[in-house]
């Protein structure tokens, strides 16, 4: 066997131009195959990560997928407010270590406007551990401050000091503007690649500045609305807030607070657990990642295909080849394995430079990608995934090697017939 892999190699080495494109071909195929499955992977754990450290998420009553949507993701609304009075006393609850209040239902050009406390960006965790840091400015300090997601300030256009408007409701186009009550910016925050970069964060009472005045959705009169210079002592506590975020002081209570949330007697309230409720809406959205991992692998298909149209068209070149071997004493069945084992050759390369331009590729767009699109791709060792489908191109180019393998089989095994006869 090992004099076969010493002639698949001279072989090989004597055709090294098509022998080179083949393997580079092959490369290319896995590198593509791996670098889907990693960013699939890594778009997973981010999406199921898009908040961490967060025991429960409370909001009113209604569908858990929809509480998920808009007190993480910014999406759609809420059917109905908390009370203050009731955030409050499960704010007190023995087993709550920390809670955030999130106040949403208003916008800045198509953008989600979240009221919120400094908690926020002390208690919000995403990626597992990672913390929101600042990439200009600092948190809010008075009630007309806000901070701005990275693609908001990148989109926009906008810097530090910059006076915004606020529009009230949440679609892209809105017919009344806070205009009486001008932000201006004090923060802008690191891209993360959650729906924190999407979002302009102010302050609960600058939440409630802006609606000062008005009725069931109704803004107060032209001559009645209240400026920023009105705002001196007035009490700005909020009344309702949207949702909260919840954390507790161990994750055995997890399901006693969530309990005791759920039956809360003063109003209806729902009690979800952040990351279930992630891999549900997850489930849900999984025809994606399926379809590009099929793409990739039509890619492999054709990779393999086109190793094997070389292997079959250079078969008419090496008749010669065959021949002379043929007339040294070589059998039938070896000739069979040379072929394979040119093929498993070819193909062990061609993972080899894949392997190799993966992490090539990782090491020189990594930054790049975590700062544009707020997703770190690690770089490691392939894992399980990774290991069983180079497993799976391998026993495909294994499969592909029997075809030329047969041909040269039989062709050898006829000419030695006819020398015979």
């Amino acid at each position: 066997m090992i004099a076969i892999l010493q002639l698949a190699l001279r072989s090989l080495y004597n055709r090294r131009g098509t022998a080179l494109l083949t393997v580079f071909a092959i490369g290319l195929s896995v590198t593509l195959l791996l670098g889907v499955e990693k960013v699939r992977t890594e778009v997973r754990a981010s999406f199921a990560h898009s908040i961490s450290g967060t025991d429960l998420v409370v909001g009113a009553r209604g569908g858990s997928m929809q509480l998920l949507l808009y007190a993480v993701f910014r999406l759609g609304g809420a059917t109905h407010n908390i009370s203050w009075q009731s955030y409050q006393e499960i704010r007190e609850h023995p087993r709550v270590a920390w809670t955030v209040p999130l106040s949403l239902g208003d916008s800045h050009r198509g953008y989600p406007v979240l009221g919120t406390t400094e908690a926020y960006f002390e208690r919000y965790r995403y990626a597992r551990t990672r913390s929101l840091a600042f990439a200009a400015g600092e948190a809010f300090a008075e009630p007309l401050d806000a901070v701005l997601g990275a693609e908001v300030a990148a989109q926009l256009g906008y810097d530090l000091g910059q006076s915004i408007t606020l529009a009230h409701g949440t679609g892209p186009i809105s017919f009344v503007d806070h205009d009486n009550m001008p932000f201006r910016v004090t923060g802008i925050l690191q891209r993360t690649g959650t729906p924190v970069d999407r979002t302009v964060h102010i302050t609960l009472e600058g939440m409630e500045a802006i609606h000062l005045g008005w009725h069931n959705g109704t803004p107060p009169p032209p001559g009645q609305r209240p400026n920023p210079e009105s705002l001196a002592g007035l009490d700005l506590t909020p009344t309702a807030i949207t949702a909260f975020l919840v954390g507790l002081d161990s994750r055995m209570a997890t399901f006693q607070v969530q309990r005791h949330i759920n039956d809360y007697r003063a109003e209806p309230l729902l009690a979800i657990l952040p990351g279930v409720a992630l891999e549900e809406l997850w489930s849900l959205m999984g025809v994606a990642e399926q379809a590009l991992l099929l793409v990739s692998g039509f890619v492999v298909l054709v990779s393999l295909l086109g190793m094997l149209a070389v292997m079959l068209a250079g078969l008419r070149e090496r008749r010669r080849e065959m021949a002379i071997l043929r007339s040294v004493g070589a059998r039938p069945r070896q000739i069979f394995l040379l072929l394979a084992s040119e093929t498993l050759l070819l193909a062990l390369s061609g993972i080899v430079l894949g392997l190799g331009l993966l992490f090539l590729t990782l090491y020189l767009t990594q930054p790049w990608i975590q700062s544009h699109f707020g997703l770190h791709l690690a770089i490691h060792a392939p894992g399980r995934p990774e290991w069983s489908l180079l497993g799976l191109f391998l026993a495909a180019a294994l499969v592909a090697s029997l075809i030329p393998g047969y041909q040269a089989y039989r062709h050898a095994l006829a000419e030695g017939l006819i020398a015979k006869i």
